[in-house]
Order: C-alpha cells, then sequence, then structure tokens
C-alpha cells in the first residue's frame, strides 16, 4: 500500500470472471471506446448526444464555469418526445414500454403508443391546471403507471418536476413542496404494501395545509380506501386525465432547460434540492443505460427494481429506459408478498433478462435461502446488476450463482443522485469481474483517487477519497435555488474538482473498489478502516447473512469497531461462541486490527425504505447518544430492541 494512502488498503479479492463470449461478441460497446474518449472527450459525448432528436442542434458540446456546467448549449429538445413520440414515428408503436405488476396480482401492459396517449392527457390536464413551463410539479405517488406518465406529462410541457418517495413523512413532503414552490401536487389515496394499503392522500392533506400557493391537489385513485377531499383543492386523476385529448404538440427546450429536481438528504437537515437539466442529463441516462446493461431493445426485458422516488428510478426505470425504446418490469410492492418468491416468480413470468436491484435485496435473499430461486427459471436472465452501496464479495457471488445461473455478467454500478447517472462499473462484454469491485470509470468519465492533501494517489494499491476531475453530461447543474451551497458541499474540499465523498482504493490491478461515506471510516489506533472491508469480511463467513459495521469511542484505540450480524438460516443460541468464532474469521480475512471489540447478532437492521441501512442510528446507539431520527425507517422497533440489547453483547476487552 502506498504510504501517502488516506484509507487501509486491508481486504483483498483474488476470484475473477471473463466476460462471456457470445456477451462479448455481441456488446454494444467495445474497448475502443475508451481509446475514443481518451482522444476526443466532447466529441466522445457529442456522439452519445446524436443518439437523441433535437429540434435545434447544439452551438458547443460544453460551457465550463467551474463548477457549473451548460451541456449541448442553444441545442433544443423535449425529453418526453424523445421517451415516446420518436420511437411510435418509427413503427414501433406496438412495442411495449412497460409491464406493471401491482402487489395484489393485478396487471397492466403500455405499449409505446399508449404510452404516449397517456401522457399527452396528463399534459392537457395539467395546462387545464395552469401549470406552465418552469412551474414546478411535486409527485407523490405509488409504483405504479400514473408515476411513469406523470412524470413524462411534465417534461412534455417542460414543468419541472420533485418526486418525493411515498415512504416519506407529511413534513417532508412539506419541507420539498415549500421549497421549490410546487403549486400542483399528483397522488393517490393510497399504494399496497406488504399485503395492506397503506395511505398517501392523508400525507398529502397534512403537508398541504402549510402550503398556501398549492392550488390543486390531483388524486389517483388505487386502493379505493376512504379519504378526506377538499373540493377546492382535490381532484381525481380520472376526472380530470380521462376526458383529456390524446393529442398535444410538445414544446421544445433549451438544453439548459430544469427537468426535475430530487431531493437528498443535508448534513445541515435542510435537504438539497439537485436539480438536472435536460440535454446533458438525456444523452448521459440513454448511453449509459444503453451501454452498461448491453441492452437489445428489441429482445430484452429489463428490470430495475428501485423506487421511482429515487434517482435510480428517475434514470434506469424512466428516462433511460424509455429514450432508449426499451421494454421494462415495474413491481409495486415488496420482494416477500405475498410470499418470499415474488421477484423470481416475476422474473420468470415476463422472462426478464437484465436485473438491476440493491445489494441489501441480494443479502435479503441470501438469508431466505437459495431454495426460494431454485424454484423459479431464471434462465431469460442474461445481465445481472447492482446499485445503491457497495456489495460484499460473498452476496455477488451468491447473486452470480444462485440467481445468474453462474452465467451472467454482474455490473456492479457506483453512482450517485448528484452524477445522474452511472459512473464507474464493468461493462459486460469488456471487463474481467471481480467479487465486489465497480472495476473501473465509464469511457469519457475522468475519475481519480486523492489522499487528504489533495494530492493524486498512484493507480495501484492505494485508499483515499474518490474524486472526478473532469465535468460528465449527467452531472448536477446546481442545488435549487442555493449556487452557493453547491459550491461548499462538492467542490471545497479538493478545490477544483468533485468531490463525491466515498472513499475509495485502487488495488493491485488498477480496479476500483468503493469502501462507503468518508464518514463511515473508522479511525483504530491510527488506522483508517472502512465499514465495507469489515462488512464483507462478516458476510464471507457462511454463518452470516447480513452485517453492519460502525465505530464507537474508546479510550485506548480512539474508537473500536461494534458489529451487528444478522445469522443465516440457523438460530444462534450461544452468542458468545458465535461472537468469538466471527472475530477469528475477520482476523484471518484482514487482520487483527479490523477485528469487532462487540458483536451483536440481531433479527433485523434498521433500513429505510428503500433498503438502506441507517448506519448512523447504529453509531448513535453505540456511541450511548440518543438516537436521530428514525421516521424513514421500515420499523423503528428493530433500533428500540439493538439499544436493549447491545450493552450485554460479546465484548472482548
Amino acid at each position: 500500500m502506498s504510504d501517502e494512502a488516506t484509507i487501509s488498503d486491508l481486504l483483498h479479492e483474488n476470484r475473477t470472471f471473463p466476460p462471456p463470449p457470445d456477451v462479448a461478441r455481441e456488446a454494444n460497446v467495445s474497448g475502443d471506446a475508451f481509446a475514443a474518449a481518451d482522444a476526443d472527450r466532447l466529441g466522445f459525448w457529442a456522439q452519445a448526444a446524436e443518439r437523441l432528436s433535437w429540434e435545434t442542434r447544439w452551438e458547443r458540446v460544453l460551457d465550463w464555469d467551474p463548477p457549473f456546467a451548460h451541456w449541448f448549449p442553444g441545442g433544443r429538445l423535449n425529453v418526453a418526445y424523445n421517451c415516446v413520440d420518436r420511437h411510435v414515428e418509427v413503427g414501433h408503436g406496438d412495442r411495449v414500454a412497460l409491464r406493471w405488476e401491482g402487489e395484489p396480482g393485478d396487471a397492466r401492459t403500455l405499449t409505446y403508443l399508449g404510452l404516449r396517449n397517456e401522457v399527452c392527457q396528463a399534459a392537457n390536464a395539467l395546462l387545464e391546471l395552469g401549470v406552465r413551463a418552469g412551474d414546478r410539479v411535486a409527485i407523490y405517488l405509488p409504483m405504479i403507471p400514473e408515476m411513469m406518465v406523470a412524470m413524462l406529462a411534465c417534461a412534455r410541457i417542460g414543468a419541472p418536476h420533485t418526486v418525493v418517495f411515498g415512504g416519506f413523512s407529511a413534513e417532508a413532503l412539506r419541507t420539498r413542496i415549500r421549497d421549490c414552490d410546487a403549486h400542483v401536487v399528483i397522488t393517490a389515496d393510497g399504494g399496497y404494501r406488504r399485503g395492506a394499503a397503506s395511505a398517501l392522500k392523508a400525507n398529502v392533506d397534512a403537508a398541504v395545509r402549510d402550503c398556501p400557493d398549492v392550488r390543486h391537489v390531483v388524486v389517483v385513485r388505487r386502493t379505493g380506501q376512504e379519504i378526506a377531499w377538499n373540493t377546492e383543492l382535490d381532484v381525481w386523476w380520472h376526472d380530470l386525465v380521462d376526458r383529456q385529448s390524446s393529442e398535444h404538440t410538445p414544446d421544445f427546450f433549451e438544453s439548459g432547460h430544469p427537468l426535475y429536481i430530487l431531493y437528498t438528504s443535508g448534513t445541515t437537515g435542510k435537504p438539497k434540492g439537485i436539480l438536472h437539466t435536460t440535454g446533458g442529463y438525456l444523452t448521459y441516462v440513454a448511453w449509459t443505460h444503453w451501454a452498461v446493461f448491453d441492452l437489445k431493445p428489441e429482445t430484452d426485458i429489463y428490470w430495475c427494481s428501485a423506487d421511482v422516488g429515487w434517482v435510480t428510478g428517475h434514470s434506469y426505470i424512466v428516462y433511460g429506459p424509455l429514450a432508449n425504446g426499451a421494454t421494462s418490469v415495474m413491481y409495486e410492492g415488496t420482494p416477500d408478498t405475498p410470499h418470499q418468491g415474488r421477484w423470481w416468480e416475476l422474473v420468470e413470468k415476463y422472462r426478464v433478462s437484465i436485473l438491476y436491484t440493491a445489494p441489501t435485496a441480494i443479502r435479503t435473499a441470501m438469508k431466505w435461502g437459495a431454495d426460494i430461486p431454485r424454484r423459479f427459471d431464471l434462465s431469460s436472465l442474461r445481465v445481472l446488476g447492482t446499485v445503491g452501496e457497495p456489495i460484499n464479495p460473498e452476496a455477488w457471488m451468491w447473486y452470480r450463482e444462485h440467481i445468474g445461473g453462474q452465467r451472467c455478467p454482474i455490473v456492479d454500478t457506483w453512482w450517485q443522485t448528484e452524477t445522474g447517472g452511472i459512473l464507474i462499473t464493468p461493462l459486460p462484454g469488456v471487463h474481467t469481474t471481480k467479487p465486489g469491485s465497480a472495476i473501473r470509470p465509464l469511457p469519457g468519465i475522468s475519475a481519480e483517487i486523492y489522499n487528504d492533501d489533495g494530492h493524486l494517489l498512484p493507480r495501484k494499491d492505494a485508499a483515499g477519497y474518490l474524486v472526478l476531475t473532469e465535468p460528465w453530461p449527467g452531472m448536477m447543474r446546481t442545488i435549487w435555488g442555493d449556487d452557493e451551497r453547491y459550491r461548499e458541499t462538492y467542490w471545497s474540499r479538493f478545490p477544483g474538482v468533485y468531490f463525491a465523498g466515498d472513499g475509495a482504493k485502487w488495488d493491485t490491478d488498477g480496479d476500483i473498489w468503493l469502501l462507503g461515506r468518508v464518514d463511515d471510516v473508522m479511525n483504530v489506533s491510527g488506522h483508517r478502516i472502512s465499514t465495507i472491508e469489515v462488512e464483507s469480511a462478516l458476510v464471507s463467513h457462511p454463518g452470516v447473512a447480513e452485517a453492519a459495521v460502525v465505530g464507537s469511542p474508546d479510550p485506548t484505540t480512539g474508537q473500536a469497531i461494534v458489529a451487528f450480524v444478522i445469522p443465516r438460516g440457523r438460530p444462534e443460541t450461544d452468542g458468545q461462541t458465535f461472537a468469538r468464532e466471527l472475530r477469528e474469521h475477520v482476523t484471518r480475512e484482514i487482520g487483527p486490527i479490523a477485528k469487532p471489540k462487540q458483536l451483536l447478532v440481531v433479527a433485523e437492521l434498521p433500513k429505510t425504505r428503500s433498503g438502506k441501512i441507517m448506519r448512523r442510528l447504529l453509531r448513535d446507539v453505540a456511541s450511548n447518544r440518543e438516537l436521530g431520527d428514525v421516521t424513514t425507517l421500515t420499523d423503528s422497533s428493530v433500533m428500540d430492541l439493538i439499544k436493549e440489547k447491545l450493552p450485554n453483547a460479546p465484548r472482548e476487552d
């Protein structure tokens, strides 16, 4: 390891998997793309932009006034036209755009022609409500087709949307509506989750009481449950939209026109409204979706299991796939409703060929056991992807073996809300993959790793801070209404470059491994150790399904490692023996410096509705602090149990 490295590089992986010959032979993107992008980066992105339909061609590829990027200035296009109309115009109106499955088992199929008609009707409805280009619209819906229709209708008329995840509270919704000054909210009476109807309209009612500028609330009837009704504000979607004309001529907007605002949490407590604009963003998500998943729109059935309320859903459920004319699957409910094989049942039913999901979902499936996916025919799958957080090598191997049948390449993708699209990932027909590694930056992406002092680390056997040194088309334009916060948050740590907030390492082959948020790096006796590496070592033990690791204050070592572990497939009666076994395993995998000082066996970890582990809360309880906000947890009682049990958990002093 380099003497200049900022984070210890402890875990090593020697298993490798070359691209399957048939995938490599027919791949959309070959290794030549890297040389082309290196030779002419802006020309490379201009060629990617040619894949879209532009009413007016751009004047230049990029105006770059650090840290503000304006891609394809002067170019005019319409996002909805690119996602639906142009496919209909070239004769693909009968191609299926969306196969939707509700949690109770109801289903809908939308062709590109059918989707175009519904988007036109919804666009006309918004115009009737007085929405015009530049006005903001808030969308708070479950995973139903109207989510996609509403987003595209906003894009069609140039009204930036802000989608708020359906699991967020009324207060979170209110904050976002007020920050972007949305005058229309689109919601539903409720949605289905774990076999029951959940409420949404009640949260909207509570939120808009403090939003006097909201003029209309459009409500989709999904569950039929009783809801309060405000005749001055509320209107049913079916009453408003269904009577509209299915014809609408789209307007074309300058490439820098705002497309959407998506809020992400901020350290100050005030959410950050990440602004993405039109031309650069659509160019980027369309190209990356086509390249990374090796999409063949004529034959592939693509399923991204994320919620549209997150950026993954924006980029790789809605805008990227539709711009490419893909056929996608959307599922409303949870992986275990009505049974733990629900996802694999849907893969079999729809003959899904590309599956993009989160490591949390994979580890949960591991916990339930390989016999469940074994009951279903998964032979249609040809490419697998992961998103949301670094994936543990053993979860990667389980995914490859039990879901991919040891034949499917896995694209382990790294990106953020702020980046708009995938930045670092193997390409399925190009790269030899390693379990847990994101491998290399995409063509045209300039990623490096810096040390504490902002010095470039060598691309071999070194760990530090992941940065991006050149602009890319999918990047955010700014934080909504706060350019200075944008500069301070993303461009001040290392002047002139974008700091992602994540740690990363180059391995001995020059491949990239993500080490998680730098906030999750522990300082143990002067060694800065990534939580991801210790978690990966724990999950590689056959008795562990999932693990979370945090640091807690320690008078001797500065911080001590505290581990929370979900056992796999067996109830553990002797916690002391199991803890000792796991400590010895971590010592063998990484070294004694990474051995957990305290280890608690748990039935579940604190997770948000999107599946992310809330390590912040685990740090609170491990440090004996008052718990922070638990309102976004799927089950807040999990933290009560952990708080009660941790003082008596096995400890090594």
